[in-house]
């Protein structure tokens, strides 16, 4: 019994996968956080974008 006990204290697989599950869900959060900071900025520029193409067009086709 206590050289199975032994040997558990020493198996260091499962801290292994939490580490990895760890690193994981850090990047999932940087990756998400980085998608939200560049979404909205492309929805600005492209609003901004829009904007721009209305306004020069208005003039279009009118006497």
């Amino acid at each position: 019994m206590s050289k199975l006990f032994s040997r558990f204290l020493k198996d260091e697989s499962g801290a292994t996968a939490i580490e990895y599950g760890l690193i994981a869900a850090l990047i999932s959060v940087a990756i998400i956080a980085g998608a939200t900071t560049l979404g909205g900025t492309l929805s600005s520029t492209f609003n901004n974008i829009s904007n721009q193409m209305n306004k020069s067009g208005s003039g279009i086709g009118t006497k």
